[in-house]
């Protein structure tokens, strides 16, 4: 007799069936409740990914399962790499099914990893295949995921739609041009998408590219950029120029926790100096960075928007394969630098003339989890619930024991019931799975907290946990 998870198709081949079943990571009867009845049927607040608004709206097609599932998924890419799949496969020319190929053969090598789990998730959820991926199956899969592909219900607009998706919120430099936003307001679509103001390159005044940048915000602002006070009304325009076109939130990448003091005028003179091409040290680089993200800061919370920090990564960690392949190519890694003192100052800098934005603070190191919850609770004012957040747990701890711990570390430390939940954080229209495997594993913790005493079983007020997590509490905060 057949395993219950080994079937027959209708061409007598054994099939195996995934282990995805209805109640996945559920382990109690609470959980299960909260999940099937509550935060299954949700709308999804995506408020941070890097999806790419022009496909939105010519609503693309994709023309194979590669395209769409490895196209840019440096999380992939890193566990290919560690199967010891050539980079020709993964980066590389070679023709996109081999490419798919070297995928099914390295999934069955990862359980443990969440890709193992995300992966059978979007084969399930997407295309109705319950198999699992490994070269066997690959060349079956490969044909119905491309067959159902090249029909209309399986356009980009379609894949957003038929998982619910109400709010997506794309990463944008401020000199881009945001016409592909404006047209999706004029657009009939059942979700908003809206740009995000990722301004890195107007605060890393370190790397190579900063004047040509700054050249480039002088054309798109139409601004003569003479010196830091002009640097500055170029940069407000273009957050005048993000607000109206929809924009409820800034996103900053910040490698390295910085503060110092300076004055105006040393910041004028550093920004100066810069511009003529002269060296700056590291505490003269630090001061511009901290008089200008306090600057953005301010302009932010005068447009009500929501200010993101995602810190502590260690990037471009191979010189050679950065020549090769360039960021965000799967070389970064968790840093470990310090960030409590600096990040005090830093938002207090905003705090102290009542200025600080609503704000999300992200570690890709999980050894600052306290010391974010703690840092949050220091700056929760001006009668918002939850205004400066304790942020999802992110990329290398997108896992299901990195969000236990973060969302444990919460609640032990700060309010929970205003947790904002779960981003994609991703390029992949296929990703939105994960939503569903953040929800499975919240309702399991509050479930399992039941079972263990720890909570009581009021189920009103455990699903108005969820309602919140999962949706409420995102749409309010970002005025959605």
């Amino acid at each position: 007799m057949l395993d219950k998870q080994i079937i027959q198709n209708e061409k007598g081949a054994l099939l195996v069936k995934t282990f995805i079943t209805e109640d996945f990571l559920l382990y109690n009867d609470t959980a299960r409740e909260l999940f099937h009845d509550t935060a299954k049927h949700l709308p999804i607040i995506d408020y941070h990914n890097h999806l790419n608004q022009f496909e939105i709206l010519e609503d693309k097609n994709f023309t194979n399962l590669a395209e769409v599932w490895l196209g840019g998924d440096h999380y992939k890419w890193r566990a290919m790499r560690a199967n010891g799949i050539s980079e020709e496969y993964i980066t590389g020319n070679k023709p996109d099914y081999e490419k798919f190929l070297a995928w099914a053969q390295t999934i069955p090598n990862a359980i443990g990893n969440p890709l193992y789990h995300w992966t059978h998730l979007e084969l399930l959820r997407y295309f109705e295949i319950d198999e699992i991926l490994n070269e066997e199956s690959a060349s079956r899969i490969w044909e119905e995921a491309n067959e159902k592909l090249a029909n209309k219900e399986m356009s980009v607009r379609s894949l957003l739609k038929n998982k619910n998706v109400e709010f997506v919120g794309t990463t944008d430099d401020p000199v881009d041009d945001l016409k592909g936003h404006e047209a999706l307001t004029k657009e009939n679509i059942p979700f908003t998408v809206s740009p995000s103001f990722r301004p890195d390159k107007a605060i890393d005044i370190h790397k190579d590219g900063f004047t040509d940048w700054v050249k480039k915000l002088e054309e798109v602002s139409n601004m003569k950029i003479n010196d830091y006070d002009d640097f500055l009304d170029a940069l407000a325009s273009r957050v005048d120029y993000f607000d109206q076109h929809g924009c409820k939130s800034s996103d900053h990448g910040i490698n390295v926790v910085f503060y110092e003091d300076a004055t105006k005028r040393e910041v004028q003179d550093i920004f100066a100096r810069r511009i003529k091409g002269e060296p700056l040290s590291q505490k003269e680089m630090d001061q511009f960075k901290t008089w200008t993200l306090v600057f953005l800061g301010e302009q932010y919370a005068s447009k009500g928007w929501v200010m993101q920090f995602h810190m502590n990564p260690l990037r471009n960690n191979s010189t050679r394969m950065f020549r090769l392949v360039g960021p965000d190519s799967g070389f970064d890694s968790i840093g470990d630098q310090l960030l409590a003192e600096k990040l005090s100052k830093l938002l207090d800098a905003m705090d102290v003339n009542d200025k600080l934005p609503k704000t999300v603070l992200y570690s890709l190191n999980a050894r600052d989890n306290d010391v974010i919850a703690a840092m949050a609770g220091n700056f929760q004012t001006g009668g918002i619930p939850g205004k400066v957040q304790f942020g999802t747990a992110w990329w290398f701890n997108d896992t299901i024991d990195g969000m236990e711990d973060q969302m444990k570390t919460l609640a032990n430390i700060g309010v929970m019931r205003h947790f904002i939940g779960m981003l994609t954080d991703s390029r992949s229209f296929l990703s939105f799975p994960r939503h569903e495997y953040f929800r499975r594993i919240l309702c399991n913790l509050l479930g399992t907290w039941v079972e263990e005493g720890k909570a009581p079983k009021d189920m009103k007020l455990l699903e108005s946990y969820v309602k919140g997590i999962c949706y409420e509490n995102a749409k309010r905060y970002f005025a959605i």
